[in-house]
């Protein structure tokens, strides 16, 4: 399992989601090497196709695809949780899930690689 973890500094909450998934790797007893990049311009941002701060890849898929067409940029994140809320730091469960269902895939997708 590859696992990245994209942000951007002027995004002050791309430290509490790292911890957040730190902590539902270690709920799930998942050990695995999580890749942090810091995304400095746009060209990088158009590179990654990074929607925001904090992005979180998993196999190379967004733990939550934005809508095709959502431009790249420097910015912040929000996150779409179940209960309609929306939150600059994705939802424990979003995390399980994600990583739940990158440990039970077969297949291998294409990563998002610059």
């Amino acid at each position: 399992m590859k696992i990245q973890f994209l942000y951007y500094e002027d995004c002050p909450s791309h430290e509490a989601a790292l911890q957040r998934l730190h902590q539902v790797m270690a709920e799930l007893g998942l050990q695995a090497e999580i890749e942090i990049h810091k995304i400095e311009t746009e060209e990088d941002a158009a590179r990654w196709g990074f929607i925001g701060s904090p992005t979180i890849l998993i196999d190379g898929r967004d733990i939550d695809p934005p809508p095709a067409g959502t431009p790249t940029a420097l910015t912040c994140r929000a996150y779409h949780w179940d209960d309609g809320r929306f939150s600059p730091l994705p939802s424990p469960d979003q995390l399980r899930r994600a990583l739940t269902a990158a440990l039970h895939n077969s297949s291998s997708p294409t990563e998002v690689e610059p």
